[in-house]
């Protein structure tokens, strides 16, 4: 897929440091994004790269095609919708073991 940038680069995972949410993370301002939807995150970022894990990259639109809620209060609210998708999509490159 041709991306909008260097799924890697600066604007990216910075060389591979930062994956998904963290990536994601960065796109928010936590003091000026909130309350923040769903389809106004997605119509900004959605052709942007994903680093997941060392090998899969994905797009904002992919990941948000697994994200059930529509509008997030503040930056915890959105990182537990993200996340909870993230492991939805199996995107979430740990897995707990439950006892």
């Amino acid at each position: 897929m041709d991306w909008p940038h260097d799924p890697d680069g600066d604007e990216g995972s910075e060389g591979r440091r930062k994956y998904g949410q963290a990536v994601l993370a960065k796109k928010i301002d936590e003091g000026e994004d909130f309350p923040l939807t769903q389809s106004e995150f997605v119509a900004e970022f959605g052709d942007e790269p994903i680093r997941i894990d060392y090998e899969t990259v994905v797009s904002v639109s992919e990941i948000f095609e697994h994200v059930d809620q529509e509008e997030f209060a503040d930056f915890p609210d959105f990182h537990k919708a993200v996340g909870a998708a993230l492991r939805e999509a199996d995107y979430w490159p740990y897995r707990l073991e439950h006892a």
